[in-house]
């Protein structure tokens, strides 16, 4: 599967197995993001000199990891493969007795809030891969503790994997390698406090710029890039998660993720009292990704939860 996803999309000029998906401190990634930043800060004084600043100091604190595999293979497995869930937070997963099926695989991808506590026979409680952003982190701890939510998962070796969707989470992942409090959006919070004495950078990955845009661009391009919020657009979290997962994991199955008939369930599983509806916000495609998440499941290339 790891190799499958790219014979069937990839075009002959394609090089998408030089594609890194983890960044750490080297210069290429410094040359992107200068280009980047350059690009799209013309409209404001000294912000292009803010932003490579900050960019340039939090790469350099990055460690490179002591290995180029995210996860290994387990020991157990008696085929050599990775059988991993991808699981989101979607309402169709409320009542669906998915928990222990979730569990069973080798590593769990969980991604924002990832609300176990309480919901264990439908969503599982192990987490093997945390993905976020700091927004994403910040805000679903502040937002979400009326459900449970009052840490980021911190099961043992477990991978935290942060989204860089730009300026504040360079400031982000610059006060917590540097165990200080962060500047600009998040002046005042301390990072390193979110992790509960659970943060170790040997286990703290940062996904590659190129690998975002390659996952945006090959993937999930989106209509809306033509239009005047092109700016604003970029696949979820979710979205990343479930393409690292299919680049690490040899089988990916995967849970809580919107389909055709999202409209069935409450936009969060852990809505018991109060359901809400989907929103489609202009940041985000999620009628490409409805679409996305079925033509991998038809191929083949994920399995993907759904319910008639």
């Amino acid at each position: 599967l790891r190799h499958l996803v790219f014979l069937m999309t990839c075009a002959v000029t394609c090089h998408s197995h030089e594609i890194p998906a983890i960044a750490n401190n080297n210069v290429p990634i410094k040359s992107y993001w200068k280009k980047k930043i350059k690009s799209a800060s013309k409209f404001r004084d000294n912000r292009e000199e803010t932003m490579m600043m900050v960019t340039s100091l939090s790469l350099d604190l990055i460690p490179k990891p002591k290995s180029s595999i995210l996860l290994p293979v387990p020991e157990s497995s008696k085929d050599g493969c990775i059988r991993c869930a991808v699981v989101g937070s979607g309402g169709i997963l409320s009542n669906s007795k998915m928990g222990k099926e979730i569990d069973s695989h080798d590593y769990v991808f969980r991604v924002n809030g990832a609300v176990t506590r309480g919901y264990e026979e439908d969503v599982g409680n192990r987490t093997s891969v945390y993905v976020h952003t700091a927004f994403s982190l910040y805000a679903s701890i502040l937002t979400l503790k009326q459900y449970g939510f009052h840490n980021i998962p911190k099961d043992e070796d477990i991978k935290y994997v942060m989204i860089p969707e730009g300026l504040r989470d360079f400031e982000w992942i610059q006060g917590l390698l540097q165990g200080k409090e962060a500047n600009g959006s998040f002046k005042g919070e301390r990072p390193l406090k979110y992790f509960n004495g659970n943060f170790n950078e040997s286990r703290f990955y940062v996904l590659h710029p190129d690998f975002l845009r390659y996952i945006r661009n090959r993937f999930m391009p989106s209509k809306q890039m033509q239009g005047n919020y092109w700016a604003m657009y970029r696949p979820t979290n979710g979205a990343f998660a479930l393409f690292l997962a299919i680049h690490t994991c040899d089988v990916v199955d995967v849970y809580g993720f919107i389909t055709e008939d999202h409209h069935k369930y409450s936009n969060y599983y852990y809505e018991k009292l109060k359901k809400t509806s989907v929103i489609f916000f202009i940041n985000h495609d999620y009628g490409l990704e409805i679409k996305t998440w079925k033509e991998l499941h038809d191929s083949g290339i994920i399995r993907l939860f759904q319910r008639h």
